[in-house]
């Protein structure tokens, strides 16, 4: 079945070509939305929203813990905070809690802020290495 919303092929075509650190800024951003999307159900007491939102926020924390490489040290230190974060998102959802999800909010957004600086510094270091000759 073929795509016509142009914005699907879009986001598609974003995927497709994204680098693994613009990927990785793309799972930062999308737990933040699911993670905002929940806030505002259990605001608006649609705990099937909430659910359902919370349970996309943890995938994606998976994800981020599988892809991580485990023979760096700050990986380990990495998976210890994922992990914490993973179970910071169920007590959210067992006590439908916002101020537990506008914790791991803020350290998703501590993650997705440094992992940008990350990107730009290798991008300034790419582009000075193959400046001008």
């Amino acid at each position: 079945m073929a795509v016509n919303n142009p914005y699907q092929s879009y986001q598609q075509n974003s995927v497709n070509t994204a680098s693994p650190g613009q990927l990785t800024l793309m799972l930062y951003n999308g737990c933040l939305k699911f993670i905002n999307l929940a806030k505002h159900a259990v605001l608006a007491k649609d705990m099937q929203t909430k659910n359902t939102n919370i349970q996309k926020a943890q995938k994606i924390v998976q994800e981020l813990m599988v892809t991580l490489n485990m023979d760096l040290e700050v990986s380990q230190n990495m998976m210890s905070l994922y992990d914490y974060i993973n179970r910071r998102l169920i007590e959210a959802n067992i006590k439908n809690d916002t101020t537990i999800l506008d914790e791991v909010e803020g350290l998703v957004i501590e993650f997705r802020d440094a992992w940008k600086q990350v990107i730009q510094l290798n991008r300034q270091k790419q582009h000075s290495q193959g400046g001008m000759a």
